[in-house]
């Protein structure tokens, strides 16, 4: 079985910004490997999101071919994609994306409910992860009643509990003070580095991508630099 988790092959996309092309990546190929780190780093308009949310099927490649966890993304039509993103993939985003009527629990057991985990497996497994991520104290609370750092500890727990093959994040310490930030990061490396989770991160954080093992920079939607990161 191959180790190559995503294969991004002469990927382009352009968007139209008041009717001007914009063009956010060009002919881009990418590998990344089962149990890597990796920052897709870059400034704004790099085409670093853009990669990212075309790993994730949440966009599409005008040209090139896409392939996760040994799928063609470009074969799928739209519920083919939402139901591997349901069984392989985990994403945090920067604006958490918690559901603000649900408890934490709620939250993190909701992504197993669409799988069909049965009420008692989703129980424990949710327990299990916010005790992970430090915030079992915060079970019952609803998004509103959280900092900015106890709910992204819980759009990760919801992110990993259903152990997805790939987990992507965007700019994940974007609404985060430096030090919330390194607890985020050290927890995910701990994802990583003990429980073998695949993990892709946009950024422009210079201390997230301290903490990748390797880094890739984008600029104007090309990859300029791929490198690993001896410090991490």
């Amino acid at each position: 079985m191959s180790d190559v988790v995503v294969r991004c092959s002469g990927i382009s996309r352009t968007y139209q910004e008041e009717s001007v092309p914009v063009q956010a990546l060009q002919d881009v190929d990418f590998e990344v490997c089962k149990g890597e780190f990796i920052s897709l780093a870059g400034p704004s308009g790099s085409g670093k999101s853009t990669l990212l949310n075309i790993i994730g099927g949440l966009d599409r490649p005008d040209k090139g071919d896409v392939e996760v966890a040994g799928v063609k993304l470009n074969d799928l039509n739209e519920s083919e994609l939402s139901d591997l993103r349901l069984q392989k993939m985990g994403f945090v985003f920067q604006a958490y994306n918690l559901i603000p009527v649900l408890s934490a629990r709620e939250n993190v057991e909701f992504i197993m409910q669409l799988q069909g985990v049965s009420p008692a497996e989703r129980a424990s497994r949710a327990t299990a992860v916010l005790e992970q991520l430090g915030v079992e104290g915060m079970a019952d609370r609803r998004p509103g009643e959280l900092s900015g750092g106890q709910q992204q500890r819980v759009a990760v727990a919801r992110a990993i509990v259903t152990r997805p093959v790939l987990l992507l994040a965007d700019e994940p310490s974007a609404n985060l003070d430096s030090a919330t930030t390194r607890e985020l990061l050290e927890m995910l490396r701990t994802l990583n580095e003990t429980h073998g989770v695949t993990i892709v991160a946009a950024t422009h954080d210079p201390i997230v991508m301290s903490y990748a093992r390797r880094q890739v920079n984008l600029r104007d939607g090309r990859i300029v630099e791929d490198k690993q990161n001896e410090a991490a």
